[in-house]
């Protein structure tokens, strides 16, 4: 067993199991608080919710609490374990809710026989919480899955997997195409992947301003295109004009490739085919497509981008899922919108752009770094994120016409203290 895998068991198991708890928000040490925490002072918030829904959010935690859902048929890199098997990934999920944006955070495990029965479980549920993140569920029930519950419920309904990975890639590809000089209502695109997260990133990019034609999306069976009669409704979004039917094909002169696949599908000879100044994205997790020091041999005049944190311009979702919470729930969003998605994309990119603090510097061991070729997202560790992300999201609802509440008066929120 490697250090590394003992490490991570004993950092779930010690010194107590898990790692997330509850904690108490108000005293409870005299027989007074008591008698207000429950019988009888309880009824008085009871009887108010009663009478007006809306004052759930004024006497309970609603407003701040999401649910991790997942069903555990796609976790992460590892396949359909079962729902129970995903719980230390919904468990980690929840911790960076609370860490990066003081959001308190459950996770909840469904069997269900059926994406139906799935839906059923949590649309019955939903009340408990101010928004649902749902998690790790395979393509394509996970589309149908979160059509529904968005039409059902009315908070917040978020597949992570899907919207998270695709602001994310959309935040670092807009500032990979302008720092090699490419526009991106002109750049064509490989997408090797055809699942949720691929799916997803290449309707977002379309939303940013990236033509459908000039995406050429691969599935086992090789390029989507008009031709095919085995596609689904979601693949068939994507199926394209084209004589090309192979990776092969596809590469010759594209702009950029994004890889949402598995491991070492890209060879370096593929590679060497694009066009001048190309872009990889090597999503592959915790393998990418191409490994980034060969596709640096390959090409010199390449932005790499994958989803490792050992390696430069890490497409890493906790840049996007807590602060797009963050700033839903502070204007008690009804949903989380395509408007709302790009602002939390474009926010992103802006602030890569920025000066990088100190505070990076030191939790990275760097002495220095500015935008360019490695550095195109910003850092997990970056605080302003906070601020930044929320805030634009929150306008976004605003302006979109499904946030109830004005802008906070503490917003653009500075630190999790601010909360």
């Amino acid at each position: 067993m490697s250090d590394f895998k003992q490490d991570a068991l004993d950092y779930h198991a010690l010194p107590k199991p898990g790692k997330i708890s509850v904690e108490l928000t108000k005293p409870a040490e005299t027989s007074r608080d008591l008698s207000l925490a429950y019988s009888p002072g309880v009824a008085e918030p009871v009887k108010a919710i009663a009478e007006d829904p809306e004052n759930a959010y004024k006497y309970t935690a609603k407003g701040n609490l999401v649910a991790v859902i997942s069903d555990g048929t796609a976790i992460l890199g590892l396949g359909n374990l079962g729902p129970l098997a995903s719980k230390p990934v919904m468990e980690g999920k929840s911790l960076l809710f609370k860490r990066f944006a003081g959001v308190d955070s459950i996770d909840i495990e469904v069997e269900s026989e059926s994406p139906q029965a799935f839906i059923d479980t949590v649309r019955r549920i939903a009340n408990t919480f101010g928004g649902i993140n749902l998690e790790d569920i395979k393509a394509p029930e996970c589309f149908e899955i979160e059509r529904v519950l968005i039409e059902q419920c009315n908070i917040p309904v978020f597949h992570d997997d899907q919207h998270g990975t695709a602001i994310v890639t959309v935040a670092g590809m807009l500032n990979a195409l302008e720092i090699q000089g490419k526009k991106i209502e002109e750049a064509s695109m490989v997408v090797l992947g055809a699942g949720a997260a691929a799916i997803s990133c290449s309707k977002l990019l379309i939303s940013a301003g990236m033509k459908p034609e000039n995406i050429y999306m691969l599935d086992r069976k090789g390029v989507i295109h008009a031709g095919r009669d085995d596609l689904n409704q979601y693949k068939a979004m994507f199926a394209v004009e084209t004589d090309k039917r192979t990776l092969e094909d596809a590469m010759e002169g594209a702009d950029i490739f994004l890889g949402l696949s598995g491991p070492n599908l890209l060879a370096p000879e593929l590679l060497a085919k694009m066009a001048p100044n190309p872009i990889v994205f090597a999503c592959s997790n915790p393998d990418p497509e191409i490994k980034p020091e060969l596709a640096m041999e390959t090409r010199s005049d390449l932005i790499m981008s994958t989803g490792r944190s050992d390696y430069p311009n890490q497409v890493n979702n906790v840049l996007g899922f807590p602060f797009i919470f963050r700033g839903a729930l502070d204007v008690r969003s009804t949903a989380i919108n395509e408007e709302m998605k790009l602002a939390a994309a474009y926010a992103i990119a802006k602030l890569a752009k920025e000066p990088v603090t100190q505070e990076v510097l030191t939790a990275y061991g760097l002495d220095s770094l500015e935008f360019g070729r490695d550095y195109i997202i910003p850092k997990a560790t970056d605080s302003r994120l906070l601020g930044v992300v929320s805030n634009a999201v929150a306008q976004a609802a605003i302006d979109s016409g499904v946030a109830t509440l004005p802008l906070p008066a503490n917003y653009p929120l500075k630190s999790i203290a601010d909360i």
